[in-house]
């Protein structure tokens, strides 16, 4: 009985090891939407740049809340208001969680989700 252990042991063993050093060396790459990039601030405007290379600009912040004055309804201006001061509250912080990734993370791209 000892003696099939051990043979199952040192067949699976190595297999094991292949798989794993397998993975370990595969570079894990981001979705191609992955934000790798954010420059400006909501005063001059955002600079988005993606891991597929698209690139978006965003008006300034007074500009995005004056075109939230075009809408009819009260609501609607609101709810654009609303929408517009929290996507450049965001993109401020996707830029310094960006930034604090590059300056303090550790490990590298093979990591992984």
């Amino acid at each position: 009985m000892g003696g099939r252990r051990v043979l199952v042991v040192a067949v699976l063993l190595p297999l094991l090891c292949m798989v794993t050093v397998a993975w370990a060396g595969t570079r894990w790459v981001p979705p191609d939407d992955t934000i790798t990039h954010v420059s400006g601030t909501a005063d001059r405007g955002f600079h988005v740049e993606r891991h597929d290379g698209s690139q978006l600009w965003t008006p300034t912040l007074s500009e995005a809340v004056a075109e939230c004055g075009e809408y009819d309804r009260l609501l609607a201006r609101a709810r654009c208001r609303v929408q517009v001061r929290t996507w450049y509250r965001d993109l401020g912080d996707t830029k310094r969680a960006l930034r604090y990734a590059r300056l303090y993370g550790e490990g590298d791209a093979t990591m992984g989700p």
